[in-house]
């Protein structure tokens, strides 16, 4: 199991890179994926599945525990996204297909490379979960009621399918792997090692198909204009989910402190372009180049996490800013720092007191 862990790690660590690769190699190569065009779905319910394993009843509970927080971050995350992306398609005049696959991914759920850049960046991981946990069951309502409501001016939207699609690609995977994981607990725990490398690899195969099966509209200048507006919708994303933390603050000081604001940051930001490309290729499929934003989204969100996360941590330390700390204050560390050591030397060791002298 070692040598799964650490290819796994190797794996993750390259992912952005190999996602390249891959879809360079599918460009020039389409029948390596081509075949699979079918099954998208499947793999996206791999994916899910896998989430769903490792899935506990405390991960539930803790949305209970901290409902506020959860509920604003994923209404947040349901208004932002997709509102920016309707913005984003007037300002490039974009139309038809491609306007329906920026909409698309904007009203997708959070993406679970979140929690990795949450983590990175020394988020509040638990807020982090919960709201795409909560996001991933509202998609199947969210999705088509969004699509009707934003995208129909563009195409068509077959909400029925959408629907029966999030659901069944979104979850039964998922409530399946919350009862396998509930059945056999230890043994499923055992093999959840594997988990991100079956996961990154039915990715992979849902980028390959939607690189293949789009590879002559790629690069042709629609397709191109789709670049400038995903990156856009991504960075709109981060800039506005963390304004809306910060205003979130000033409404409720104990709840969005700065380790939620950087987790809000990125579940707002960051989408489940699988979901989306899985979506546009079956509820699209006369029309394939709405899958193109997700395929362009799910590359740049990851660079753009990895750097904003890393940006996020040498900021904190150049700064001595306490992950813990209230608002992002400079200097917090060390005063909590300084504080502790205090208590730690003033604190009586005299049994007979029954407080520590302050």
């Amino acid at each position: 199991m070692q040598k799964v862990k650490a290819f796994g790690e190797w794996l993750t660590k390259w992912f952005t890179a190999i996602v390249i690769v891959w879809a360079v190699f599918n460009y020039f190569v389409p029948q390596a994926s081509l075949w699979g065009k079918s099954y998208t779905g499947y793999f996206l319910g791999i994916v899910l599945f896998g989430m769903g394993l490792t899935l506990t009843l405390d991960d539930f509970k803790r949305i209970l525990t901290q409902p506020l927080m959860v509920i604003v971050g994923t209404v947040a995350h349901f208004v932002i996204m997709p509102l920016v992306a309707v913005l984003l398609c007037w300002i490039f005049r974009l139309d038809g297909a491609l306007a329906v696959g920026v909409i698309l991914v904007g009203c997708c759920p959070s993406g679970t490379s979140s929690n990795v850049m949450s983590y990175l960046s020394r988020g509040d991981v638990a807020l982090d979960v919960s709201i795409g946990i909560l996001s991933t069951l509202c998609a199947p309502f969210m999705i088509p009621l969004l699509m009707q409501w934003l995208a129909s001016q563009y195409v068509s939207v077959p909400v029925e399918s959408l629907f029966l699609n999030a659901i069944k690609v979104v979850l039964f995977p998922i409530a399946l792997g919350v009862i396998c994981h509930a059945i056999f607990k230890e043994k499923i725990e055992r093999i959840t090692v594997a988990l991100p490398i079956v996961s990154q690899v039915a990715i992979l195969l849902i980028i390959g198909v939607v690189v293949a099966a789009n590879g002559p509209k790629l690069f042709v200048a629609s397709s191109l204009l789709a670049i400038p507006v995903v990156i856009l919708h991504n960075l709109c994303g981060y800039a506005l989910g963390f304004g809306f933390s910060k205003l979130m603050y000033k409404v409720y000081p104990k709840g969005f402190r700065y380790a939620q604001q950087k987790a809000i940051t990125f579940e707002v930001g960051m989408q489940d372009s699988a979901l989306g490309a899985t979506l546009a290729l079956t509820s699209f499929a006369s029309n394939p180049l709405a899958a193109v934003p997700s395929t362009f989204f799910s590359v740049w969100h990851n660079i753009s996490g990895s750097v904003l996360s890393s940006w996020w941590r040498e900021h904190d330390d150049r700064h001595r800013i306490h992950p813990d700390s209230d608002n992002g204050e400079k200097g917090s560390a060390t005063r909590i720092t300084d504080s502790e050591a205090e208590r730690k030397v003033v604190e009586p060791t005299d049994a007979r007191s029954d407080f520590p002298v302050v």
